[in-house]
């Protein structure tokens, strides 16, 4: 059985996928080329590691389409010396990238088999800058915060105010909105402090993904 060439796969997803989305940052290039990505797929998987697609990860989870984590991470655009909250991120790709990226990574993960398979992973590729965690995603981590910046692996119709308030002022926080079947990616920026704070979004690029629970909006109450 032959065995697959990643490091050329990690390359031409970068090639045919990163670049022709008008994503050119380098550091985003340089980490994608960077990071082992088939140590981050389900063994069974490995072989489309690096397919134009979202990976099934765990009932209702995915590994964010190479193309649209990599359009994400450029609206984000990670400092060197920012703190990053990586919500929800499942076996921890977009961790190791981000930890490349910012001066160190908070990740909370709410799924007990992904985030021990993360932990594990991320432990053997030596990401000591990045810390991941299991817990409620809806909540973060507000013991490490507040965050420069906050990338939510996976869709949301409502932002959760516990993820707000740990958004620093003048921070970013970057997330897919879906409606129905359609779905944005939109960067938003905090604005003011206190009773005035806030969230002010752009809308980035079309994308969807599944929903995270805990983002969902709020159902009507029926009497």
């Amino acid at each position: 059985m032959t065995t697959p060439n990643f490091e050329a796969a990690r390359v031409a997803m970068v090639d045919t996928q990163v670049r022709p989305s008008d994503v050119t940052l380098y550091p985003i290039i340089a980490a994608m080329l960077d990071v082992p990505r088939e140590r981050f797929v389900p063994t069974d998987l490995r072989g489309v590691a690096y397919a134009g697609a979202h990976l099934p990860l765990a009932r209702g989870r995915v590994l964010l389409d190479p193309r649209v984590l990599a359009k994400m991470l450029d609206a984000l655009k990670p400092e060197p010396t920012d703190l990053v909250l990586d919500i929800a991120p499942g076996t921890g790709y977009s961790t190791a990238l981000l930890a490349r990226l910012a001066a160190a990574v908070v990740a909370v993960e709410p799924d007990p088999d992904l985030a021990r398979s993360a932990i594990e992973t991320l432990a053997a590729l030596d990401e000591d800058t990045a810390l991941l965690q299991e817990g409620d995603a809806a909540a973060g981590a507000p013991e490490a915060g507040p965050f420069d910046a906050v990338f939510i692996n996976g869709a949301i119709e409502t932002l959760p105010d516990p993820i707000a308030a740990q958004v620093k002022p003048g921070g970013r926080i970057v997330a897919i909105f879906q409606d129905g079947a359609a779905g944005q990616c939109r960067l938003g920026t905090r604005t003011g402090d206190g009773s005035r704070a806030g969230i002010a979004w752009k809308t980035m690029f079309d994308a969807t993904a599944p929903i995270l629970s805990g983002y969902e909006k709020p159902g009507d109450f029926v009497f």
